[in-house]
């Protein structure tokens, strides 16, 4: 069918809109020079710009971008160090174990939030061994003060700070230097050092925000908990689900709404190992079928549903951690 056959022009258009929004949120400031709209609009158009460079460094991740691998990992330390920041050795290592125990506790990332978080079957373990780090009863409501700042502010810079120097990818710590250097660079001269650190800050928090929703959505309302060594395929439907498709929400969520079709592709065991994200939505009704023929579940949720499945969810842990904790 050629879902594997990639766009450059699409792809083009992503970094196009990338570096557009870093121009635009340079000019902003620059031609009405800083104040209240100038940073609102600034801050608006690096957010996105950081989101979306998520999205297109996660795509050279899974080598869907160029015919040679070797460009997708070239361009992804463009992306990812110098437009972000960030170590790609660091997330490569982290998103690979995602894609390969994906919701499994101590085995996936990014539902090992504890002690700030406790999700699945971890909330009546902490309970049962009497561990209150924090009121996990009331998680569902501080989840919206500390997660914008938890999830890129503090938990993935310190994350890949900590990988560079174990590891000593003396590369990738170049190339988030670099970033450093051009973004205070850029700003300081409006905003002197302090300003230029807080306009970071407001531009880290609204991307983590926006972070938080595209990715928890798919995950934190699903099963999770330790292994119970499932098929491929079973392990993938009830870690994940998808949510509905729109241009918009295609764009905004980078085609991850698709989560059941991309979660069923990571780097070595996979269906689809290096598909282009754009074609996600013509293999759906294909794995749906698939799901159908084998009676496993395929869920598709609404934004609001999906959103409010996150608050339930974390409240529901919150109360068996409480029960526990109060009664075992």
């Amino acid at each position: 069918m050629k879902l594997f056959e990639t766009k450059p022009a699409y792809f083009g258009f992503m970094i196009g809109f990338i570096l557009a929004m870093e121009l635009l949120s340079w000019l902003t400031v620059c031609l009405l020079s800083p104040g209240w709209l100038s940073s609102i609009l600034t801050t608006f158009f690096l957010a996105s710009s950081q989101m979306q460079c998520w999205c297109l460094q996660h795509d050279l991740g899974h080598t869907s971008v160029f015919r040679k691998s070797r460009w997708d990992h070239l361009t992804q330390q463009f992306v990812m160090g110098h437009l972000k920041g960030f170590s790609t050795q660091w997330w490569n290592f982290r998103h690979d174990q995602h894609h390969a125990k994906t919701n499994i506790l101590h085995k996936d990332p990014d539902v090992t939030l504890a002690p700030i978080f406790v999700l699945g079957e971890l909330s009546t373990e902490y309970g049962k061994k009497k561990h209150k780090f924090l009121p996990y009863n009331y998680q569902h409501l501080y989840f919206f003060l500390v997660s914008p700042i938890f999830i890129t502010l503090v938990n993935f810079k310190v994350e890949s700070l900590v990988y560079i120097l174990t590891y000593r990818h003396w590369a990738d710590l170049l190339w988030a230097t670099s970033f450093y250097f051009r973004f205070f660079l850029s700003y300081i001269p409006f905003y002197g050092v302090s300003g230029a650190v807080i306009l970071y800050v407001v531009v880290r928090v609204l991307e983590s925000q926006w972070f938080m929703w595209v990715t928890q959505v798919n995950h934190i309302p699903r099963e999770i908990g330790h292994d119970k060594h499932r098929d491929w395929i079973t392990l993938q439907l009830l870690a994940t689900c998808n949510v509905e498709s729109s241009l918009f929400l295609d764009w905004f969520t980078g085609h991850l709404n698709f989560q059941i079709e991309h979660q069923c592709q990571p780097m070595l065991l996979s269906l689809f190992p290096t598909m282009p994200r754009y074609n996600y939505h013509k293999v759906a009704p294909l794995v749906k079928a698939l799901c159908a023929k084998h009676g496993l579940r395929y869920e598709v949720k609404s934004v609001p549903t999906a959103l409010v499945d996150i608050i339930r969810t974390l409240k529901k842990s919150g109360n068996f951690w409480l029960e526990a904790y109060l009664h075992q």
